[in-house]
């Protein structure tokens, strides 16, 4: 992983905010496109298109030859963050709310730090595995208290928790957990790919990962192309093409190139992105509550941003050590 310091300002700054702004949408694009299109299968073809352009395009343009070993480093890593972590949002989507999927994705952060630090304590491997400080930890409560303001007053009334599917809420959770363990795995393979080959890798692993759990769950028999509308048909484009392409690319470049608790701040602006499209297009009201809920949001942000994760890595491991993306 390169050094940060060598990275580009620019380049992190738009990174970020395409994670940021890209991502931020598409919890709405899954909830519409899951409302006629069985959501494993939904998935499985949005990475597959995804994965295979991205694909394409590398091989015509730097002639990539990955290796069998990062092949299945990457298929590993596709298994734990399409089919564990975006597939499950999908599957959940069809019964939880946006909102409140959304706050519960909220625990991504923690997942994170949690993991990356239980590496470190079992492994032993001073080269695998980090420490959180408690500035870090700090940012991680605060956010998640604003996206409790930010959506738990809505829910307490009435916004779907009388009737929460509990076992659509618990795969969100294990969703985020997936996610940030493949991530993981990601960033620590021994011979990581390029990140952009990386990603290519991972939506076309992914995508069979998540093809065959929809053949096993008897999704294809169930789809018919003629029932599939209008808006659920655009929303998997859109998630194909900006949510995957360029929402995806920008988090692997990012996991190799950042810290995991940086990057996964992304889950604390998501939900700001979701409200702010929501008054944008929809003209859904923006209260007093919003905005102090995005203040102490991007307070969080900036909180884990500045914090530097005390790892028991060699402080200057990461640069030395090339780290894969994430996913």
């Amino acid at each position: 992983m390169a050094p940060a310091s060598q990275v580009s300002r620019t380049a992190l700054i738009t990174a970020f905010a395409a994670v940021y702004i890209v991502w931020g949408s598409t919890y709405l694009a899954i909830r519409v496109a899951v409302e006629t299109i069985p959501p494993f299968l939904m998935a499985g073809a949005r990475f597959a298109v995804s994965g295979a352009l991205l694909y394409g395009f590398l091989w015509f343009t730097k002639r990539i030859k990955p290796t069998a070993k990062q092949w299945r480093d990457n298929a590993i890593v596709g298994g734990f963050l399409m089919l564990g972590g975006n597939g499950l949002v999908s599957w959940a989507e069809q019964r939880i709310p946006s909102n409140i999927a959304t706050l519960l994705v909220s625990i991504g952060p923690l997942a994170v730090v949690l993991i990356d630090w239980a590496i470190l304590v079992i492994g032993k491997n001073p080269k695998r595995g980090s420490s959180p400080n408690l500035l870090t930890l700090l940012g991680i409560a605060v956010g998640f208290g604003g996206l409790a303001l930010l959506v738990g007053p809505d829910i307490a009334a009435g916004g779907g928790a009388s009737g929460l599917d509990w076992i659509h809420a618990g795969a969100l959770i294990a969703a985020c957990f997936l996610w940030s363990g493949g991530s993981l795995y990601g960033r620590y393979a021994s011979e990581p790919a390029e990140a952009f080959t990386a990603s290519a890798l991972q939506m076309l692993t992914g995508a069979g990962w998540l093809f065959a759990t929809s053949l096993l769950l008897g999704e294809p028999g169930r789809f018919a192309v003629a029932a599939v509308s209008a808006p659920s048909f655009w929303a998997w484009v859109y998630l194909t093409l900006i949510g995957s392409l360029v929402g995806f690319t920008a988090f692997a470049w990012l996991m190799q190139h950042s810290t995991p608790a940086k990057v996964y701040t992304y889950t604390y602006v998501n939900p700001i992105v979701a409200v702010f499209l929501g008054w944008w297009l929809l003209d859904e009201p923006v209260g007093s509550r919003m905005a102090v809920a995005s203040a102490v949001i991007i307070g969080a942000v900036a909180l884990i941003t500045i914090a530097k994760t005390k790892s028991k890595t060699v402080a200057a491991a990461p640069a030395s050590s090339p780290q894969p993306k994430a996913a």
